[in-house]
């Protein structure tokens, strides 16, 4: 999935901000979203939650890794072996190769991390979503990394109809958000950060928005402030805050543009309808 930005501001907590009395609202949640996409960009982009995404997936099925296996009944994929004592024997696999149930897993792979999942549609039928606080199992659930397992008894289709628009029978639907949650680390930083545009855009300011970069140091009276050089600070991935600076030092200390992935020609990706 193609993201550049955050689908919502961050939360933010300004209690320690002392913003000016006539700050509007506007400007609160217009820099608040400036600040969240600052922080998601240096913090290699993969905080979410995203906006919902809708995808078709396709079912990967245990005989895919065993082109030559033989399937005996329901237990799973057999393996011919030679033993040590010189006779041919099957080896049964115990589930999928991924897992570790001795029975097979539906599961389909979806794109991460999940950050939750909105809805869940097989021809037309929306499943029931997991709602643990208020006692509800659902119907499936998410396994790390991304992984949709059906719990309902059934399992997914083998295969649906992509010619046909999402919703109706002989198709299957996935639409989830995605991303890392944030924690409180992040809240602070990010709170900082928008505090600081947020109080450059005020009348008089010297932090934020309209400080000068241009000035370096400072002499008055005898004392004189020398200031970091913005264009290093930028260039090391950095805001010159110490909140900020100190989330994006943990979270991403090694100043990566996006998050690492791996790639096979073999490995079917869930299929995305990217217009209309």
């Amino acid at each position: 999935m193609i993201t550049t930005a955050p689908c919502d501001p961050w939360p933010v907590e300004f209690s320690c901000c002392d913003l000016p009395e006539d700050t509007s609202e506007e400007t609160i949640d217009r820099w608040t979203k400036v600040a969240s996409i600052m922080l998601w960009r240096l913090s290699g982009m993969r905080w979410g939650p995203s906006c919902p995404v809708q995808v078709r997936p396709c079912r990967r099925s245990c005989m895919d890794s065993y082109p030559l296996a033989v399937r005996w009944g329901s237990t799973g994929p057999w393996i011919p072996y030679k033993g040590i004592d010189g006779q041919w024997r099957n080896a049964s696999v115990c589930g999928c190769q991924s897992d570790c149930s001795c029975g097979e897993l539906c599961e389909v792979y979806l794109p991460g991390p999940v950050y939750d999942i909105v809805e869940v549609d097989v021809d037309g039928e929306v499943l029931t979503r997991p709602d643990l606080e208020n006692g509800v199992i659902g119907d499936y659930r998410v396994d790390a990394p991304g992984k949709l397992v059906r719990t309902d008894g059934e399992c997914w289709p083998d295969c649906q109809d992509m010619a046909s628009p999402p919703g109706v029978e002989g198709t299957f639907t996935v639409t989830y958000r995605a991303g890392l949650p944030l924690d409180e680390a992040a809240v602070a930083a990010v709170s900082e950060l928008a505090c600081h545009y947020i109080k450059g855009c005020g009348a008089g300011s010297g932090c934020g928005c309209k400080v000068n970069r241009n000035v370096s140091r400072v002499s008055r009276q005898g004392f004189e402030v020398e200031m970091a050089d913005p264009t290093v600070i930028y260039s090391e991935g950095r805001t010159g805050l110490p909140l900020a600076d100190a989330w994006l030092a943990t979270v991403n200390p090694g100043r990566l543009a996006s998050a690492s992935r791996a790639y096979s020609v073999d490995f079917r990706r869930p299929r995305v309808t990217t217009w209309p």
